[in-house]
């Protein structure tokens, strides 16, 4: 097993993760940014300020570019390699940037949050895609949260350069071009990388494939390589077809027929679905505007206390994750944010905001708007924890033949769910009030808890190639549990970053 012939990843890996991280950063970016621009945009786009309806479309727009873009990043990736993949997006980020740095109508802004939206899903693919598929099984988790860390990072970059900015005329322009600078350094260090070896096997390139992992394995024997190419080129045969659209058909077929794929796309879909829909995405896209509701002065300022929770929890989770399990972060993590969601309920109750203007009625209490405060940051943390990451570990569910495509339908999921949450919030704010909003989200949140109680498998000490095994004959959550504890019980998953 080649696992077992290292300690710790290459330097290949280590940079491979670090560059396909970026498209994780932008991610998070994006997402952060756009809280701050909603607060400080005033009358720059049609010489009016925003209504709630235009703010929610500025904000979904992404969501909608991304949910489309997601639908068919996996089979591009499986048709022109991970890396041209890459690449294609650093195009539609730099594209749909300077197109809402030169708007000056908000159907501009619209579009150009659309067009940086098809960028921003198919990285949010693509990234854990090449992460995966590279890395060693028993670093996996943690290399993948490595990109959930850069998400997070750019969330809290975008926050902080949005507080300082704030002041400025038109500073949420500049909030917007700078993220040209990251999509830039990407698009140059990749040109220098390769592809994956499972993208490689696919496409009959075996001598290339063998190269890249023997820098992924560098004290294993020629022997234990080739195996392990010859093990990836008969998974790869197991999906028929002359050219790229037969194989995409067939894999369609291959992914709706097969038990073990079936459930793989049910836990995939699912885990993507409760990482939108428990509401977090609503609190980042409008945390400036939240806090401006409750009263706090420098809204966007405040906004840097939870994008820095989101931050240092998925610092925590990167620490456990290997050696904690996925499955068992989640079942700690998920009752936690449930409380934290009946937490900001119940402080939203006692304060009376017009969401219309975004303003507090009346003199409010500021001990219930620091409790909101409070409850955002348990939401947050909870949620950076367990949700925030283990989704985006979707790959290791599917098997060779299918991974791009059923990953392409996990991250849809995930899109839609933004999209509809994005669209909704404030719209749900007006007409449930915030209480009954966030009394919305904690129940919510308690489906996908039994859910993953009874179907999610812990899959973190497995091969890629071992999953599909595992799924055939039922969700068997007991076995994986079983494997996992044995697993951790030897050298190697120690759950400490690498030194």
């Amino acid at each position: 097993m080649l696992d077992s012939q290292i300690s710790k990843p290459s330097n290949l890996v280590l940079t491979l993760t670090l560059v396909a991280s970026i498209l994780g950063f932008m991610f998070g970016y994006d997402t952060g940014y756009i809280s701050s621009v909603l607060v400080t945009v005033g009358k720059d786009l049609d010489g009016r300020y925003l209504t709630i309806p235009e703010k929610e479309w500025i904000s979904s727009a992404t969501s909608l570019g991304a949910f489309l873009a997601s639908l068919v990043a996996g089979p591009l990736a499986d048709a022109y390699g991970r890396k041209p993949s890459v690449m294609l997006c650093d195009v539609l980020f730099v594209t749909g940037a300077l197109m809402q740095f030169f708007a000056n109508h908000v159907h501009w802004m619209i579009s150009g949050r659309f067009v940086m939206g098809c960028g921003v899903g198919a990285g949010s693919l693509l990234a854990p895609l090449y992460i995966s598929e590279l890395a060693p099984g028993k670093f996996r988790g943690r290399l993948v949260t490595i990109n959930c860390l850069a998400i997070t990072g750019g969330q809290l970059i975008a926050y902080m350069i949005g507080a300082l900015l704030s002041r400025v005329n038109s500073g949420w322009r500049y909030i917007v071009v700078l993220s040209l600078v990251p999509c830039a350094v990407q698009f140059i260090v990749i040109l220098f990388l390769p592809d994956t070896p499972r993208f490689l096997v696919m496409h009959g390139k075996h001598k290339e494939a063998s190269s890249v992992l023997q820098q992924v394995y560098p004290t294993a024997s020629p022997g234990l390589i080739e195996a392990n190419i010859e093990e990836i080129a008969a998974l790869n045969s197991l999906l028929p077809g002359d050219n790229a659209y037969q194989r995409l058909s067939n894999g369609i077929q291959e992914l709706f027929t097969s038990p073990s794929n079936r459930r793989a796309l049910f836990i995939g879909c699912g885990l993507q679905a409760a990482q939108q829909f428990v509401g977090f995405n609503a609190i980042m896209y409008f945390s400036g505007s939240i806090f401006e509701m409750v009263g706090f002065r420098n809204s966007t300022a405040v906004s840097c206390l939870t994008a820095g929770t989101n931050f240092l929890f998925t610092v925590v989770s990167l620490f456990i994750i290997d050696k904690v399990g996925r499955r068992n972060i989640l079942l700690v993590s998920i009752p936690f944010l449930i409380l934290s969601q009946i937490l900001c309920a119940l402080a939203f109750g006692h304060l009376t905001i017009n969401v219309e203007s975004g303003k507090e009625i009346g003199e409010n209490s500021e001990f219930w708007a620091y409790l909101v405060t409070i409850g955002l940051v348990s939401f947050v943390a909870s949620y950076a924890t367990g949700l925030g990451n283990v989704p985006w570990h979707q790959s290791e569910l599917f098997p060779q033949s299918v991974r791009g495509l059923g990953s392409s339908f996990a991250t849809a999921t995930n899109w839609f769910g933004s999209m509809i949450v994005s669209a909704s919030f404030l719209t749900l704010m007006k007409s449930l009030t915030p209480c009954g909003t966030f009394l919305l989200f904690a129940a919510v949140t308690a489906i996908p808890l039994v859910t993953i109680y009874f179907t999610y498998p812990e899959l973190g000490s497995l091969q890629l190639e071992e999953v599909e095994q595992l799924l055939s004959n039922g969700f068997n959550v007991k076995r994986s549990i079983e494997m996992h504890r044995q697993a951790i019980s030897h050298a190697g998953y120690t759950g400490i970053p690498y030194e």
